[in-house]
């Protein structure tokens, strides 16, 4: 036993099922603390149900992987890896649906801006599914693998991390400051890196690299001509147009 712990500790594997279960907590807790304050409701219409369980579904698996990997279990988690294949594009795909079901309904949380919301969130959705195929890709380097996931990972924790800030009050600037949260996750794998190694693994680099890149890039998009005549269009016609296209706060809004 103390073999196998110093062993851990020399590879990361603690550290990794640490950083997996505090990112699924955060997530939990956010959408249970909006049930809970009665901010949500399952009375929601069924694309709403469809997103939620494959994406639960997804942090049951990341959770199950790092725990199958801390009890030395590798066989178990190479098995339970290939669900992942499946599991990435279909997650990019009701992602996509979910961004676009939301726009048309309410136009997307009051303090986000419309176009931000749908163009931007899109972009990182994308993103997520990049950098996790990546990582499957590269399990045979392990290094590249963990840290690549991990920052995958750490864009799915947005709607958690933002149902538990108080966004309402960050208005204008709710949208960045909620995805700039996000990325305390792989920046916390990179202090670790330099801690135990004085430098930080390439694969930090590229997955927030590539995560700072396309949120700033999209969201400079979603507000130039071209991106909001698509977003005008998209909602025209639904209840998401009858709102602001900019982030506001609604005039019956308390604390």
């Amino acid at each position: 036993m103390a073999t196998l712990a110093g062993a851990q500790r020399a590879d990361g594997t603690r550290f990794f099922t640490v950083m997996a279960v505090i990112m699924s907590v955060v997530i939990v807790a956010g959408f249970s603390l909006n049930l809970a304050m009665g901010r949500s409701s399952f009375a929601s219409p069924w694309p709403y149900h469809v997103h939620g369980v494959i994406f639960m579904a997804w942090i049951g698996l990341y959770l199950a992987q790092h725990l199958t990997m801390s009890a030395g279990n590798r066989e178990l988690h190479i098995r339970l890896g290939k669900l992942a294949y499946a599991l990435i594009p279909v997650m990019v795909i009701a992602g996509s649906m979910i961004m676009i079901v939301v726009a048309q309904r309410t136009g997307g949380p009051f303090f986000f801006h419309v176009s931000e919301f749908l163009w931007s969130n899109m972009a990182l959705v994308w993103l997520f599914g990049g950098l996790a195929w990546w990582s499957l890709k590269s399990r045979r380097y392990t290094g590249w693998h963990r840290r690549l996931m991990l920052c995958a990972m750490a864009i799915l924790t947005g709607p958690g991390l933002g149902r538990l800030l108080p966004l309402p009050l960050m208005i204008p600037h709710a949208w960045t400051i909620t995805t700039l949260a996000t990325m305390i996750f792989p920046f916390i794998g990179m202090l670790a890196d330099w801690r135990q190694d004085g430098r930080v693994h390439p694969a930090y680099w590229w997955g927030l690299g590539l995560y700072l890149g396309v949120f700033a890039a999209f969201t400079a998009f979603a507000h130039t001509a071209p991106a909001m005549v698509v977003t005008e269009w998209l909602i025209a016609g639904t209840p998401g147009a009858e709102r602001p296209m900019e982030a506001f706060l609604p005039p019956d809004f308390t604390l």
